[in-house]
């Protein structure tokens, strides 16, 4: 299954070239079937991101519920 990046927001509290949390919007396409949808993943800090079988640990509720505030600003969700 691949999956396509349409947006993404990035913790801001974790700076550029350090290991920083994000929230994406996604596409998942697979075959010929493509289903949206959001993932938690890591960014390294070269900037690659860290894929665990689609897994990402959230140190706290405070960061997924801060990453969610920057999608909804965002106009995510409608």
């Amino acid at each position: 299954m691949d999956v396509r990046i349409q947006e993404e927001v990035i913790h801001p509290e974790h700076a550029e070239g350090d290991w920083r949390l994000c929230l994406q919007k996604v596409i998942y396409e697979d075959g010929d079937e493509n289903l949206g949808g959001y993932r938690f993943i890591w960014r390294r800090p070269d900037g690659s991101l860290q894929a665990a079988r689609g897994q990402a640990r959230i140190p706290t509720l405070e960061d997924a519920e801060i990453l969610f505030l920057l999608a909804r600003r965002n106009g995510w969700g409608r």
